[in-house]
């Protein structure tokens, strides 16, 4: 594994290439949770919106589009990957849209796990449709999910989850803004989501001192919220330049105490 390895400080590894090779390397249970925001497999020449801008839809090679056969493929090797690394009470967490959510949730149970919630995470401030022939993709699933045993005994953190809802339960609907500027002061990903989403979802489901992995590590946001919490961290991406902006991103995250 040394030889992949391209950052390491004392809570925090990321490894440089292919999720799908080295997942396969790190010793079975004993990941607390994963976060994985996989390809949406988009990126087939057409057109998208940017900052107000129409621009071409290819992100890289590693968003190529696939066929439906090469997509469930491609999702059953990582999720089996992820789920042999999980220990009992481990869980996972998901984030797609239309493109490539629903062959996951199928491939999930297909590779024994058991979904808990079906999260909506609606952006207050979508990019404009370009096209005008449907509606507005304002909303992106994120999907949770443990080991389907009976022995799993996942952890969710209800009590914070509710006082941060004014003492009511917290629904699965959450709303809220897209990746501010501020966040990407030290480069840009394509898909890099917030940094609120994955404190929610870190501070929702594991302890400090818990080990998490993203198997696809993007910008690193992951990483950043990881280590602002006391987590542990492993993070795995198969591209140089995100490799070393997520490094920056977490070589600079101020650890804070959380006012509540």
């Amino acid at each position: 594994m040394k030889e992949y390895l391209y950052f390491n400080d004392e809570v925090t590894s990321i490894y440089l290439g292919d999720s799908l090779k080295l997942l396969k390397l790190f010793e079975k249970n004993t990941i607390d949770m994963i976060f994985a925001d996989p390809p949406y497999f988009l990126s087939s020449g057409g057109i998208t919106n940017s900052g107000g801008k129409m621009v071409c839809v290819n992100k890289g090679e590693w968003d190529k589009s696939l066929s439906l056969s090469e997509k469930i493929e491609f999702n059953k090797s990582w999720l089996q990957a992820c789920h042999d690394l999980l220990t009992d009470n481990g869980t996972i967490w998901i984030s797609g849209t239309l493109h490539n959510i629903y062959s996951i949730g199928v491939t999930l149970e297909e590779t024994g796990y058991k979904i808990l919630n079906n999260i909506t995470w609606q952006k207050t401030n979508p990019p404009p449709n370009l096209g005008c022939r449907n509606f507005t993709h304002s909303t992106e699933t994120i999907l949770w999910a443990r080991k389907n045993s009976k022995k799993s005994k996942h952890f969710f953190n209800y009590d914070l989850m509710k006082s941060y809802n004014n003492n009511k339960q917290m629904k699965d609907v959450w709303t809220g803004s897209l990746t501010s500027k501020n966040e990407k002061k030290f480069g840009k990903h394509p898909t890099q989501k917030p940094l609120y989403l994955l404190e929610r979802i870190i501070e929702a489901s594991t302890k400090p001192g818990d080990i998490i992995l993203d198997p696809f590590l993007g910008s690193g946001t992951t990483g950043v919220a990881s280590k602002k919490l006391d987590r542990n961290f492993i993070g795995i991406d198969i591209d140089k330049a995100y490799t070393e902006l997520s490094k920056r991103r977490i070589e600079n995250t101020i650890i804070e105490s959380k006012l509540f």
